[in-house]
């Protein structure tokens, strides 16, 4: 909701788009108490937002011509960790932004979209890359450590990342070139802020 609303406060074009396009399911738990904010509030009042969410595109149509996106954004949610990792379109786009150099942002579970992603020369993305996401102690938190696939920061040392964990639901946002990741939902903001800021 918060980069949403971030974004076209700024006047960028914005479209949502989902793994299958469609209406996008919202994870109840985004509407308990601490996760519903003013921004989420704002977000559902908006009537083209709800539309976008009812009507969202599906990520195979955008693959092929991503790179007339200035930015992708890949927000975060449980559901990611089954529809994000192994998903080949999403792989593919990430991949394909990231070596044209374009911004690539991932929040909360999202960055977990980059488990399988390469670089060109074969290495996972994160490989010495300054990244963060959902930390192993914010999953500990929520009581769901042992009903997500992997963690994602225990996945992203594997991997070779130079992982960023801050201490739970604190602002983290880590930025290596053009790749940008949140560590949680309190992140969204600062990260959705940074875009705007590197396409000024």
């Amino acid at each position: 909701a918060a980069p949403y609303n971030l974004f076209t406060a700024a006047g960028l074009d914005t479209h949502i788009a989902s793994t299958k396009g469609g209406e996008i399911p919202v994870d109840a738990g985004s509407k308990s108490e601490g996760f519903y904010t003013e921004d989420c509030k704002t977000f559902e009042a908006d009537a083209k937002a709800m539309d976008l969410m009812k009507n969202s595109l599906a990520l195979d149509t955008l693959a092929a011509g991503i790179t007339g996106y200035d930015a992708v954004y890949f927000a975060g949610g449980h559901g990611t960790c089954t529809d994000f990792p192994d998903n080949p379109t999403v792989i593919s786009i990430i991949e394909t932004m990231y070596a044209a150099g374009k911004i690539v942002c991932l929040d909360c579970h999202g960055p977990i979209a980059l488990t399988n992603c390469k670089k060109a020369n074969g290495e996972a993305l994160v490989k010495g890359l300054k990244v963060t996401g959902f930390t192993d102690a914010e999953e500990a938190a929520v009581g769901l450590t042992e009903k997500v696939p992997f963690l994602v920061e225990k996945k992203f040392r594997e991997l070779g990342a130079d992982f960023s964990a801050a201490a739970d639901w604190s602002v983290n946002v880590c930025v290596d070139g053009k790749l940008i990741t949140g560590q949680n939902p309190q992140s969204s903001a600062k990260c959705a802020q940074t875009v705007i800021e590197m396409l000024a």
